[in-house]
């Protein structure tokens, strides 16, 4: 901790010290200050962000328990470089959640590392990305954490996810008529998640989004905002289908999950994942919904000799497959106090063995400076086939700069 601390410190003590460059500072919430190189040749936005989160659960039959955390904490870096059409932004994380997954496929080191990624706009409306960031799957994984209409996401996110990887991007845009919008992203990965230093360990991952926005674009990238906090003047719809297939992967779900380590290595398996989801804004009114399904080729990890695939624990290693339902709404007053409720259904396959769950959320928000300074709270039943029930409750306060 003290040498995080240390090299922090120093990072922005060099920053700040650095002569020949103009550094401002802008309004709360859009970052600590900016620099401008001496001759505008680039720029550098700094900022902060934490969470800080209060939650009590209670199992049937079992007694409660309550945990205080620092969900998360980071420290952002985005701007250009030698050209406005040549973008960057760094995420490193800084809480013990941000970093936790060490092993040795991160050289038994921190993750700290959440985003570093290059984006060319190298010819019209065709950017290239580079590096490591999240992969176009799900609408909610992609939407920022700082900006989430609810405490967290959903578990559909949590079980479905294909989060962050490194490779590139090609994403491009254009418009069918004067409103319609069409996006198109094509992404090629390592296909086992974020800081591994491994190697590619299967194949590789390819992933294909493609979004429809017939009423034209919303306020301020708001299809990717929870909450209608722009008030939408005229209705707003986002349309978004994504396909991810992870060639050989060595992950019980695609680039996520446990390695699949068997006695000559990795099982590898193929395993493509859909997602289907909608945005809709309009005068405060928010909906949201995702449909997500994994399946693999063989979902049933195997030694060399055909043998079933057990853990440490005797567990049998199988692919998560299986689908889930996600529906979210919201209401924002005058006032900006936000009312919302979600509901959430995981639907495994039998092979797994896992329990199907529901979940329903109702949450409360009270924005002060938009999604840079908010307090938010909710409550949560989760229902577990076969299972015990869970009742949480949860409390959150979110600063950034």
């Amino acid at each position: 901790m003290k040498t995080k601390l240390t090299l922090i410190g120093l990072l922005l003590f060099v920053m700040t010290s650095l002569s020949g460059q103009e550094i401002t500072s802008g309004k709360f919430g859009n970052g600590l200050f900016n620099l401008v190189g001496k001759d505008s040749s680039w720029t550098m936005r700094v900022g902060l962000r934490a969470q800080l989160l209060g939650t009590s659960t209670w199992e049937d039959g079992e007694s409660g328990e309550t945990s205080f955390l620092i969900r998360r904490s980071r420290l952002k870096f985005d701007g250009f470089a030698y050209s406005p059409k040549l973008k960057y932004k760094i995420e490193l994380g800084l809480s013990n959640r941000d970093q936790s997954g060490a092993s040795v496929y991160t050289s038994n080191a921190p993750r700290y590392i959440l985003d570093a990624v290059l984006m060319w706009n190298f010819h019209k409306n065709f950017v290239i990305w580079f590096g490591q960031t999240k992969l176009p799957g799900n609408r909610e994984r992609v939407i920022s954490s700082a900006n989430l209409q609810q405490v967290d996401r959903s578990i559909l996110n949590s079980r479905f996810t294909i989060d962050r990887d490194i490779g590139f991007q090609l994403r491009h845009h254009f418009n069918l008529s004067e409103k319609f919008v069409v996006r198109e992203i094509f992404s090629l990965a390592q296909g086992e998640g974020r800081n591994i230093t491994t190697g590619n360990l299967g194949g590789h991952q390819y992933t294909g989004r493609i979004e429809l926005l017939p009423f034209g674009n919303f306020s301020s990238k708001g299809d990717y905002k929870g909450s209608d906090l722009k008030r939408e003047q005229t209705p707003k719809l986002a349309l978004g289908v994504s396909y991810d297939h992870n060639n050989n992967a060595v992950k019980t779900r695609s680039n996520q999950g446990s390695y699949m380590v068997n006695d000559t290595g990795f099982y590898k398996t193929n395993i493509n994942t859909l997602f289907v989801d909608a945005m809709f804004k309009y005068q405060g009114f928010s909906f949201m919904a995702e449909y997500s399904n994994r399946d693999a080729k063989d979902p049933f990890a195997k030694n060399s000799d055909g043998s079933l695939l057990f853990d440490d624990d005797n567990d049998q290693v199988i692919v998560q497959v299986g689908k889930g339902l996600n529906l979210q709404t919201g209401v924002l007053l005058k006032n900006d106090w936000e009312v919302s409720g979600r509901f959430t259904t995981i639907d495994w396959d039998k092979i797994t063995g896992n329990s199907n769950q529901n979940q329903y959320t109702l949450g409360l928000s009270k924005y002060i400076v938009g999604h840079k300074l908010k307090v938010q709270t909710d409550i949560s039943h989760l229902e577990v086939a076969a299972g015990n029930n869970e009742l949480m409750y949860r409390l959150q306060c979110d600063i950034h700069f």
